[in-house]
């Protein structure tokens, strides 16, 4: 029952309007400019920038990225050029495109959410904000502000008070329920969540015997999450009112349509622009011609249409 009308893809994410449900994941994608050349930056449903801390970061030590069995281990460690310069010199690119742009925030301390939050309210062209909460809370020893409901929601609430921006709560997996803490950040006044961030692993070089990552413990991503950010995005979807990115092994059109019909409205794509630096491209027209395929006009019902 093939369909000849061009169905709608564009989606709303808190009043955030995407012409598609498809973005690239934080971290992946750099500030757009290394993807101009391969992908049309004004044809993405939003652009997610690597996440921006107040001061420079350089980041760990090398080697910090692993090829593993259908997946990749990293620990970058946030390198960014920190938030002045994003302000000054990647901003400015990317405001000539029509295209969302959310900027991925992070923080030692409550204070540094604080800051960031601030000063990046009611700067042109930055239409959300999405808050890393992998981050070792320096004041609190180093507890990570996402495994802790309370802290999730701290954070939250104190990034909510800096801006008029949509917020959008990136959760890690790596705890013991997930729901909890996406009930916290709910509770907290989050406007939208994305998950799921990287799971712990490492990796091993028998010969010299040693990590084969520097840090020893790098964030495992690639297809061989998919299965469980697939059911992450699937039980919160089932816990919240919220709206949901998702976002773990986005290889395919599939896969994408996979994560929608658990109850994303939306997707992010990380490892896959390593592997197909045109694979956002790839993926969006993969979903309007299931949608044609199908006879479906609006991509909207798709989110959360699984059958059980």
């Amino acid at each position: 029952m093939g369909g000849s009308v061009n169905p709608n893809l564009s989606v709303e994410i808190a009043g955030l309007k995407l012409k598609n449900p498809v973005m690239p994941a934080s971290g992946t994608f750099g500030f757009g400019e290394e993807y101009a050349p391969f992908v049309d930056l004004n044809s993405l449903g939003a652009i997610v920038v690597k996440t921006i801390t107040l001061e420079p970061t350089v980041g760990n030590p090398p080697p910090r990225i692993k090829e593993t069995h259908s997946g990749l281990l990293n620990s970058i460690g946030l390198q960014n050029p920190g938030l002045e310069v994003f302000l000054r010199d990647k901003l400015t690119y990317l405001r000539q495109f029509d295209t969302p742009i959310i900027v991925n925030i992070a923080g030692r301390t409550l204070h540094e959410y604080e800051e960031l939050a601030a000063r990046l309210n009611g700067v042109e062209g930055v239409k959300a904000l999405e808050v890393n909460v992998s981050c070792p809370n320096v004041k609190e020893g180093g507890i990570v502000f996402g495994t802790d409901p309370s802290m999730a929601a701290k954070v939250t609430a104190a990034v909510k008070k800096q801006t008029d921006l949509p917020v959008i709560i990136k959760l890690t997996p790596n705890v013991t329920d997930i729901t909890e803490i996406a009930k916290a950040v709910e509770g907290a006044g989050a406007d939208a969540i994305s998950l799921i961030n990287t799971l712990q692993g490492m990796a091993i070089d028998i010969e010299a015997r040693r990590p084969s990552i520097a840090n020893i413990v790098g964030g495992l991503s690639g297809p061989a999450i998919k299965p469980v950010a697939l059911y992450a995005v699937y039980r919160v979807s089932q816990a919240v009112n919220l709206p949901l990115i998702g976002m773990g092994g986005i290889m395919t059109a599939t896969d994408a349509i996979e994560f929608m019909l658990a109850g994303a409205r939306a997707v992010a794509v990380g490892t896959a622009n390593m592997v197909n630096p045109r694979v956002l491209m790839d993926i969006i027209e993969g979903i309007e011609d299931y949608l044609k395929d199908k006879g479906i006009n609006d991509v909207n019902e798709l989110i959360g249409d699984l059958k059980i």
